[in-house]
């Protein structure tokens, strides 16, 4: 993997975020439209992408095991250091959960547009597979996190409900759950009627889900908003620092442990040093964190990690 195999991942995706950021600026879309095309991409396109991808994923040649413990258990110590320097980010709860949100949290559609940049499908279904084991727990801990630390009341059911509902842990339970029942469920797919109908349904989500990245990413630019002053110095410091340095420092460190290798090394460190998602300021606005913070802390991430994840994809070479 070289610098020019690098280049033309990122490049095109950094093009893709900046022309989003200019049509929410300059296209004529309004707030509405983007809140839509947004809940298309999550509730819909992702999932279908997920869906289809991890059920037709041939793990058979992949460390799944390792793959799983380096990405579940960088992600652990990304949480457990941001909760330890919770009073060195803020004293304010709602602007912790937006730390916490920064620190931990992932851009599902640059890491997806750069593995499959890097590796073809072989590199979406890795991607894939990095969602199916992150996105849970991700979402359980922020869920936690606002519900303890936020201002919108939700306790018990409403925490389990806002889990157990998330579209894209659904999907790769699905995806996941059809990838393992493929073989044993060969032969009642040899009929003819039946092979067309679940072949029409494959087709139909493999469209859907081809839309999800580029409307993803264009979904990204959009959300992007300028930093504000006063006071958010200290945490997008801190959570920058969490997301950027520590986790991919980390998945480098326990990659090398547990012996994991080529791309699925590779495809893990990407997903462990992406900037957090925009999809955590609707999270933080709709659950009572500090929006406005999240905001900025996903716009110094984005702009950052045009740099640093090069970086950590050339230290991740000797992986490869």
């Amino acid at each position: 993997m070289d610098p020019t195999t690098i280049a033309s991942a990122l490049v095109p995706t950094a093009l893709l975020i900046g022309f989003g950021a200019l049509l929410r600026r300059q296209g004529g879309f309004g707030e509405p439209f983007w809140s839509g095309v947004e809940g298309l991409t999550y509730n819909f396109l992702l999932p279908a992408l997920f869906v289809v991808t991890l059920a037709r994923a041939d793990f058979g040649s992949v460390q799944v095991g390792a793959l799983a413990l380096v990405l579940a258990g960088t992600t652990l110590v990304g949480a457990t250091v941001t909760t330890l320097l919770h009073r060195l980010a803020t004293d304010d709860g709602p602007a912790f959960t937006s730390v916490f949100q920064g620190a931990i949290r992932f851009n599902n559609y640059v890491g997806l547009v750069i593995a499959s940049a890097l590796y073809g499908q072989q590199g979406v279904a890795l991607a894939a597979f990095a969602n199916a084991v992150m996105v849970p727990i991700v979402n359980v801990l922020s869920t936690f996190v606002l519900a303890r630390h936020g201002t919108a009341e939700m306790r018990g059911l409403g925490v389990v409900k806002a889990i157990a509902t998330n579209p894209l842990v659904l999907a790769c339970l699905i995806g996941l759950g059809l990838n393992l029942l493929r073989e044993p469920t060969a032969p009642l797919l040899a009929g003819h009627l039946v092979a067309s109908v679940v072949g029409v349904a494959a087709s139909t989500l493999t469209i859907l889900g081809q839309a999800a990245l580029p409307i993803g990413l264009l979904c990204v630019g959009s959300g992007l908003r300028r930093p504000e002053g006063g006071g958010q110095a200290r945490p997008i410091t801190v959570s920058t620092v969490i997301r950027l340095v520590v986790m991919p420092a980390t998945a480098l460190a326990l990659a090398h442990l547990v012996g994991l290798r080529g791309e699925a090394a590779v495809v893990a460190l990407v997903f462990l040093a992406l900037p957090t998602a925009s999809s955590a300021y609707v999270l933080a606005r709709r659950l009572g964190g500090d929006a406005p913070l999240m905001a900025s802390i996903t716009a110094v991430q984005t702009g950052l990690a045009l740099a640093t994840v090069p970086l950590w994809m050339l230290l991740g070479q000797a992986l490869a």
